[in-house]
């Protein structure tokens, strides 16, 4: 994407806020030209007040020379304000947009896309973007018509002081194009080692067990100085170009202020120049370098912004997706749920589930057996549509799944999960998830059902006892309780428990079951089974191996079938781990 075209993108968000986008641009054009009056004004004071002895009229124009530095000011604070309330407001709405679409996303971007780039995308990216309309595109603007007024009310006080001046001015052009180019490319570095620290962190820091674990903290520890030596090396360059940059616009400066001087001098005492114009014109030429010296910054500022802006659009743009074309919205899924000849894989070229078909009868149980890697997790997240299938169908009643609005779907469907996720906030909170329409007596009849509420009441605060991040300050069974309560809460029509107690002690399983049971009692359920308990509370198992059916039916008929799939699995698998843990 072009930083121009980028540029027309961001100008559509202007469009709620083009009062302050015009005023703005108002002023700057007020400020360009009496920006330039008042050196004119100190001409005019010394030559045609000062030298005559004129008191009355130097009290004038002194007056009038203070109304306009004081409106200028005036001007300047309001212009400075303006361009920041509108950047701001224009991110804030811009934020908002972005992550909404990234809530949007279907989980095959987030399986390739580390978390890290999408926080600097919505956060470091777009406080970049900001710069755009705050320090860039309306203050160069505003710049360039006050460097047009200051040249013009110098040619036209003294063609030749005006020339002299401008004799160091192709340096300071040539100066500021380097220096531009090289902050530039600086600038980028800098971003690029930003959006790479931010995904080493949350990933390392998120992982922080694992490196523990394994006592990888020296090596991880040596691979984060190395991103921050790079991030670090980036910024240094960019601060030894500005302090290169700087020094030598003085240096073109005084020597212009030199020459005019020098040359000024002795038109003065030769009567070709004025008092007043030698007074003036150190005054235009503090007024032309300043803003040719910011310009380059400024330049580079709206650059780098239009590249956070076009990294924004990236991911606006990403239309991974999944489409929402269905219309049913009500009712209920108390229906049979049947796949037909299902393929699915996360690459277009490997499936990992291949020509799945079955049905499952409204209310009945299905427990998934197979080894890790059968295709069992990836069967259940076709369900409510988390991923698409390659090819085939997957029917709800009379209905394809695609004919449902997702949002319908997925608050019918509960799913509890063996890695329950839980959000800093009060127990209360992820119960409810935040619904609004969820009260708290509904959150303790759900917890009673489970069995939760015994145990939240002993901690402090009870149902507003705070968790911390992921829930650490809780146990593993304690999570999956609150999970349970979160899909009891939801009264879904399909129950999907993907290996939902196999982290659990035995005794925490044994408050669960019962709950279970009638969870599974009056509605569809799929169970991902670990445990004999499980299965043997299920109407049909399905055993998968390499993402094919090999066995479908009843428990009881394919225990009894010779050299089984499903056999082979109760005998050495189930069996022990059912005793290992009862031991």
């Amino acid at each position: 994407m072009t930083g121009f075209s980028t540029l027309k993108r961001l100008l559509v968000f202007v469009k709620p806020y083009r009062k302050l986008f015009w005023l703005s641009a108002l002023m700057a054009i007020v400020m360009a030209p009496l920006n330039a009056y008042l050196p004119y004004l100190a001409n005019v004071m010394v030559d045609d007040h000062i030298m005559v002895q004129d008191l009355e009229g130097l009290k004038r124009i002194s007056l009038w020379y203070l109304v306009v530095l004081a409106s200028l000011t005036f001007l300047r604070y309001s212009f400075t304000i303006l361009t920041n309330t509108m950047g701001q407001n224009i991110i804030y709405d811009l934020r908002n947009k972005m992550y909404s679409h990234i809530l949007s996303l279907r989980l095959a971007y987030f399986d390739k896309t580390p978390i890290g780039t999408n926080t600097t995308r919505v956060i470091n990216d777009l406080e970049t973007v900001n710069s755009v309309f705050s320090e860039g595109l309306i203050t160069i603007i505003a710049d360039i018509l006050s460097l047009i007024t200051v040249l013009a009310l110098m040619f036209w006080t003294s063609v030749k002081l005006t020339l002299i001046c401008l004799v160091t001015f192709p340096l300071l052009l040539v100066a500021s194009y380097i220096f531009k180019e090289k902050v530039k490319h600086s600038f980028q570095r800098v971003r690029a080692q930003v959006a790479r620290m931010n995904a080493f962190l949350q990933e390392h820091i998120t992982g922080i067990k694992t490196v523990q674990i394994f006592a990888a903290e020296a090596r991880v520890a040596q691979k984060f100085k190395d991103i921050n030596r790079e991030y670090t090396q980036a910024n240094l360059d960019g601060i030894f170009y500005y302090a290169v940059f700087f020094p030598v616009v003085e240096i073109i400066s005084a020597a212009s202020l030199g020459f005019m001087v020098w040359w000024g001098a002795q038109g003065v005492l030769e009567g070709v120049v004025t008092i007043g114009q030698l007074v003036a014109f150190p005054m235009y030429l503090s007024r032309l370098f300043q803003p040719v010296r910011t310009l380059a910054d400024k330049f580079n500022t709206l650059q780098m912004g239009l590249v956070a802006g076009g990294r924004v659009f990236e991911t606006l743009d990403n239309n991974e997706q999944t489409s929402d074309d269905g219309s049913i919205d009500q009712g209920n899924l108390k229906a049979a749920l049947e796949f037909k000849q299902v393929n699915f894989g996360y690459r277009a070229d490997e499936y990992v589930l291949k020509n799945i078909s079955f049905r499952l009868e409204p209310g009945k149980t299905l427990a998934l057996v197979g080894s890790t890697g059968s295709g069992k997790s990836s069967l259940i997240s076709l369900i409510n549509r988390l991923y698409d299938i390659n090819s085939g169908s997957i029917w709800i009643g009379n209905h394809l799944i695609t004919d449902y609005k997702i949002e319908f779907l997925r608050k019918r469907i509960a799913v509890v999960l063996q890695d329950v996720f839980l959000f800093q906030g009060s127990i209360f909170e992820n119960m409810s998830l935040k619904n609004p329409e969820l009260k708290m007596e509904q959150v303790i009849a759900a917890s009673k059902t489970i069995g939760a509420h015994e145990y939240i009441m002993n901690l402090p605060g009870n149902y507003q006892y705070q968790l911390a991040e992921r829930g650490v300050n809780l146990s593993v069974g304690q999570r999956q309780l609150i999970s349970f309560v979160r899909a009891l809460l939801v009264d879904p029509d399909i129950l999907i428990l993907d290996e939902a107690t196999s982290s659990l002690d035995t005794e925490t399983e044994s408050i669960l079951q019962h709950a279970i049971e009638k969870l599974i009692a009056k509605r569809s359920s799929i169970v991902i089974a670990h445990r004999l308990s499980t299965i043997q509370h299920a109407d049909y198992v399905m055993a998968l191996e390499h993402g094919e059916i090999k066995e479908f039916g009843p428990p009881a008929e394919l225990l009894a079938r010779e050299n089984g799939l499903y056999k082979s699995l109760y005998e050495t698998y189930f069996q022990t781990v059912t005793a290992s843990i009862n031991d």
